[in-house]
C-alpha cells in the first residue's frame, strides 16, 4: 500500500486536560451548600409572619382544626383564573364581580349561580357576557360556598352582607334535584319566585 505524502496528517483527537475545577469555584459551591443547610436548620417552625400572608401560625392551626373555610383561599384557587384576583374579570369574556349587582344583590341568586353554574347571556355593569360558569355544588361544601361568596361580597368596593353555611345549605336543598346549569338569570329568578315563602 502506498501513501501520499501530499495529504496533511489528521489532528490528534482532543483529550481532557489535567486541569481540575478551580479551587475558588469549589470553595464558593461548598460555602453555598453549607449556608443552605444551616439556613434550613436555623429557621423556626413559627417563622416570621411578615414573610407570608401575615396570618399568625396559631390562627391558621385553629382555623384548620375548626373546619373554618377561607373565602380568600377558595377564591384564589377556584375563581381568580376567570374573574381575576382584582375581581375585574376579563372584558368581554368573564364578568367582573367588583360592583356587580348579581354579587351584591339577592344572596339566593348568587348561591344558585355558584351551586349549579350558569350558561347564556348575563348583563353585568352594562356589558352582556355569554359564557359558562361552572357548577361547584359537588366540589365545595356549604361552609366553603358561604365563605367564598362572603369574601366576594366584601371585596373590591362591594359591601354586602356575608352568607353563612346554613344559608348555603338551604339554597342547596331548595334545588337539590337540579343537575344542569341555569340558563341565564331569568331562569333562576323564576325558580326562586316559585318557591313558597
Amino acid at each position: 500500500m502506498t501513501t501520499n505524502n501530499n495529504i496533511p496528517a489528521e489532528h490528534a483527537d482532543p483529550v481532557e486536560q489535567g486541569n481540575p475545577l478551580p479551587k475558588v469555584v469549589m470553595g464558593l459551591v461548598l460555602a453555598l451548600v453549607v449556608w443552605a443547610v444551616s439556613y434550613i436548620f436555623m429557621q423556626e417552625a413559627g417563622g416570621d409572619v411578615a414573610l407570608g400572608d401575615r396570618r399568625d401560625p396559631a390562627t391558621l392551626v385553629a382555623a384548620a382544626g375548626s373546619g373554618a373555610a377561607s373565602g380568600a383561599q377558595i377564591f384564589a384557587a377556584r375563581c381568580a383564573a376567570c374573574h381575576q384576583a382584582n375581581g375585574q374579570g376579563l372584558p368581554g369574556v368573564f364578568p367582573p364581580l367588583a360592583g356587580s349587582a348579581w354579587v351584591m344583590g339577592d344572596p339566593g341568586t348568587a348561591l344558585q349561580i355558584v351551586l349549579h353554574g350558569m350558561t347564556g347571556p348575563i348583563e353585568v355593569l352594562g356589558t352582556t357576557y355569554n359564557g359558562v360558569m361552572p357548577a361547584f355544588a359537588s366540589e365545595l361544601s356549604d361552609n366553603e360556598i358561604g365563605a367564598v361568596l362572603s369574601h366576594v361580597r366584601a371585596q373590591w368596593g362591594n359591601n354586602a352582607a356575608p352568607i353563612d353555611g346554613t344559608t348555603a345549605a338551604a339554597a342547596r336543598a331548595l334545588t337539590s334535584t337540579r343537575n344542569t346549569a341555569w340558563n341565564g338569570p331569568e331562569e333562576i329568578a323564576a325558580a326562586l319566585a316559585a318557591v313558597p315563602k
